[in-house]
């Protein structure tokens, strides 16, 4: 299939590293943390105590579902003020929890088709989580980022795709999203006029790749790596290149 790529859209968690790993780090890192710095809080809040009270905030405030940022400063406010502990801990505690969350391990080919990408194209960054590509050393390699905090929706909502198209300065029809979840990353590209990138790793799911679960609509690529779209830029010169610099 080839058609006209003259940006490229990106999601980052579970497309350029693996989520799990994070989550593991952040609570074992914020555990030990608060076992220092407020032990009635470690002991009323364990770690899976913690994990159950961020879901409850997470479900009860479906208002703030595009800012994890505040969502995670809520459940920290929660567990200290239950706990009795000194509130001025909560910005610190905070900061422990986003250094451990910029703190990415990449999936092994990732980087280096990244930089293959941003070579060949303009890249933008779209993502409902947090990370901070200036902290994590790749903001270098993107020419825009929208977080669905600052931008006040997240994906699969059409507008977040449409805000990052304006600002590439590309229509969507020219733009490439790529990302790993199907609702969010493709179904979301494909309904607000994008074209569709579907990273469908299998170490991520058991070892062997997720099923495609819709009939009337499918990814306008479909690879199980990043280095495959590389690839598949590289081997489509005319699509990827005279039609960028048109």
């Amino acid at each position: 299939m080839s058609f006209p790529v003259r940006a490229i859209t990106l999601d980052l968690d579970d497309t350029l590293w693996p989520f799990a790993p994070i989550g593991a780090r952040i609570e074992r890192v914020l555990d030990d943390w608060l076992r220092q710095h407020s032990p009635a809080t470690a002991a009323m809040f364990p770690v899976e105590r913690m994990r159950a009270v961020r879901e409850q905030v997470f479900a009860a405030h479906p208002q703030h579902k595009h800012d994890l940022s505040i969502l995670r400063r809520m459940t920290l406010e929660h567990a200290l003020r239950e706990s009795g502990a000194d509130m001025t801990l909560l910005d610190p505690a905070y900061e422990i929890f986003y250094a451990a969350r910029n703190q990415v391990e990449y999936y092994p080919d990732a980087f280096a088709a990244l930089e293959r990408i941003a070579a060949r194209l303009p890249v933008a960054a779209v993502t409902n989580g947090n990370a901070d590509l200036q902290r994590i050393g790749l903001d270098h390699l993107f020419v825009h980022k929208i977080h669905s905090r600052e931008h006040g929706a997240a994906k699969p909502e059409a507008s977040i795709f449409h805000a990052a198209c304006d600002l590439l300065g590309v229509p969507p029809g020219d733009v490439l999203h790529v990302g790993d979840h199907i609702e969010m990353d493709v179904v979301g590209a494909v309904n607000a006029g994008l074209r569709s990138c579907w990273i469908n790793r299998p170490e991520d799911h058991g070892g062997r790749p997720q099923h495609w679960p819709h009939d009337a609509l499918r990814p306008d690529l479909e690879f199980a790596t990043l280095t495959a779209l590389a690839d598949w830029l590289d081997a489509h010169p005319d699509f990827a290149t005279e039609h960028a610099a048109a």
